[in-house]
């Protein structure tokens, strides 16, 4: 794949990835793009399936630099103030699996009815159905902003940790986004933390703290996809060589954390200045962009 192309798809998870827009449906149309009009790759090829493990690897890095300092003082400052965090983390955490799981097979087993081998990762570069999505967390994050704007700041209750009610809203709401590329996992759960009462510097700390714990999980089920392929390539005389793609998706990991790093401090300017509202505007437009996309052919 040409380097220019990496760094471009680097810089697009980075940003996309951790500002509220969705980072799967920017990098899938811009692989469909690229597809169209330069050559590249598929992305069912697991050499790209390799570039996406490294680029989100760089992403989390990039999460875990931004939020450290802040992590220490909220949710590390004590040994009762990590046991709160700890706990609401794994309650978030295991209603984010248990309702991704359901999800995912309800709709495996709806779209795919008659072919036991099929996964929903081969819905992942439809375009009808990732507009659909942006639609969807583009309205979830502009009625947020809007409540966001109207109330008052919380009080700050239980530490710097959001309650047990609002970790559970915002694990259920991350449960839901997996399975489905354009519906932002930030936007959502910042956006639901926000609805829930959470003061939105809480809601912002705790879902990226969130997608910390998520990521390891998610890169490794990526990296057993990326093997299975590569075994079955193999077996069929037709193996892949990953050897030279190593390297390049190093660089796109690199890229990828420096563009992460603007994108959140992006993020939390915007929080702050009462303008969640307008990644909500930002997510409605991408929408009408994709489904016109599609309407092309891509």
């Amino acid at each position: 794949m040409p380097i220019f192309q990496v760094i471009v798809l680097a810089i697009v998870q980075g940003l996309a990835e951790l500002l509220p827009v969705s980072s799967s449906a920017h990098v899938i149309v811009a692989e469909k793009i690229f597809q169209k009009h330069y050559g590249g790759l598929d992305p069912s090829d697991p050499r790209m399936t390799l570039l996406l493990v490294m680029l989100h690897t760089g992403t989390m890095f990039a999460v875990i630099a931004y939020f450290w300092k802040q992590w220490k003082r909220s949710f590390f400052s004590s040994s009762d103030a990590f046991k709160r965090f700890a706990i609401r983390a794994i309650w978030a955490t295991l209603l984010t699996g248990v309702i991704g799981v359901i999800v995912k097979a309800g709709v495996e087993k709806t779209m795919f009815h008659g072919l036991p081998k099929a996964e929903i990762e081969d819905l992942f570069g439809r375009l009808d159905l990732i507009a659909p999505a942006l639609l969807a967390a583009g309205l979830l994050i502009f009625i947020a902003g809007l409540r966001e704007k109207s109330s008052a700041e919380q009080p700050q209750a239980y530490g710097n940790s959001v309650t047990m009610r609002q970790a559970g809203w915002i694990g259920a709401i991350q449960g839901l986004c997996l399975p489905f590329r354009g519906f932002s996992r930030s936007g959502a759960t910042i956006s639901t933390g926000i609805l829930t009462g959470a003061s939105k510097d809480r809601a912002e700390r705790f879902s990226f703290a969130l997608a910390v714990i998520l990521t390891p999980p998610v890169v490794a089920r990526e990296a057993l996809r990326l093997l299975k392929a590569s075994h079955e390539a193999a077996a069929a005389g037709a193996p892949i060589d990953l050897g030279g793609s190593v390297a390049v998706s190093l660089l796109g990991a690199v890229f990828a954390f420096v563009a992460g790093l603007i994108a959140l401090r992006w993020l939390s300017a915007w929080l702050e200045q009462g303008r969640w509202y307008l990644f909500g505007i930002y997510c409605l437009l991408a929408s009408a962009v994709v489904f016109y996309l599609h309407h092309l052919g891509y």
